[in-house]
Parts: C-alpha cells; sequence; structure tokens
C-alpha cells in the first residue's frame, strides 16, 4: 500500500510543480511528442504534464484504495488504478484542449458604434464638429461628433455613422 500511496502523494507533488513552473517541465515532454506525430498528433493534449499527473495520483490513490479495503491484490489493485488514472487522464487532456479553445470576443471595432445611442459632451454646430459621449463595449468613450443640425450640451443622440475611428455622424433623439 505504500507504493500506491507514494505514487499518488508523487503524482501530486508533479500536479503543483507543473503548475507553479507552468511550461518549464513541459518541455521535458517535447521530445516524446515529436516521436509521436506520427500518431497523428491525438494525444497532444493527453500527453501534457497535468494530464500524466492526473494518471499517476489516480493510479496511487484508487491502488490504495483498492488493497485496503478488498482483496485483489497488488495486480488488481494496479489494474484499478490504471483504469482510474486513465479515466483522470482523459478528462484532464478534454478540459485542457477546451480551455486553449476558449477564443473570447472579438474586440470592439468602431463599426459597432452605428445604431447605438449617447449623450452630446460639448454642443454640436450645424454642419461643425462637437463632442459625444458613446459606450463602446460597455466603456464609455469620447468621440468627435457631426450633425445636419445643431444639437445642445445633454442631448441624447444615435449614431448614424462612423466617420473616422475617432469621429461620428450623429442625429438628435426625437422623444
Amino acid at each position: 500500500m505504500a507504493w500506491f500511496l507514494g505514487l499518488g502523494i508523487g503524482g501530486l507533488v508533479l500536479l503543483v510543480l507543473s503548475l507553479l513552473l507552468d511550461g518549464v517541465l513541459e518541455s521535458v515532454l517535447d521530445g516524446f511528442g515529436g516521436a509521436l506525430d506520427g500518431l497523428g498528433g491525438g494525444l497532444d493534449g493527453f500527453l501534457s504534464l497535468p494530464a500524466i499527473a492526473g494518471f499517476v495520483s489516480a493510479l496511487g490513490f484508487t491502488g490504495a484504495i483498492v488493497l485496503g479495503t478488498t482483496g485483489p491484490g497488488a495486480g488488481g489493485a494496479a489494474g484499478a488504478g490504471a483504469v482510474a488514472g486513465a479515466g483522470v487522464a482523459w478528462g484532464v487532456g478534454r478540459f485542457g484542449r477546451m480551455l486553449m479553445r476558449d477564443g473570447g470576443a472579438p474586440a470592439p471595432r468602431g463599426e459597432d458604434l452605428a445604431g447605438s445611442s449617447g449623450s452630446v459632451v460639448t454642443a454640436i454646430p450645424a454642419g461643425g464638429y462637437g463632442e459625444v459621449l458613446l459606450r463602446l463595449a460597455g466603456q464609455p468613450v469620447k468621440y468627435a461628433a457631426k450633425a445636419d443640425a445643431p444639437v445642445a450640451r445633454g442631448a441624447e443622440v444615435w449614431v448614424e455613422g462612423v466617420l473616422s475611428p475617432t469621429s461620428v455622424a450623429v442625429r438628435p433623439v426625437e422623444r
């Protein structure tokens, strides 16, 4: 049973080291990754250091539990631990690939302002420029604004179009 507990604790230590040294220990497996490229690259996420640490921990702790509670012997305990370790390694590999695929939302662009509303900060003269406060991705941003008719300070406006990266065409909102 001591061997199984040692494997379980060793796997946890390996997991902590892989988290603390983020990528340094991962380079140890680069040589194996190149040798296994002929297998189709399907083992990439499963040969990560956290997956190996999960396998070793599950093998050790499951083996210790099976050995301590039932009577199949060390071979049966190792078999049960290997099955549990394979399941844990598979789960860790899937979770790692899922995290790597998470791209998030695209960065907001100025074109996203068309159709949004805002308020006038500096009055807009007819045919001239003033300033409006708009929200881009939830953040307040001040833009130069041009309108066909004069718009007073504090008025609510709609963005009709984007003239440049720093200016927009607006019209007053009529209620």
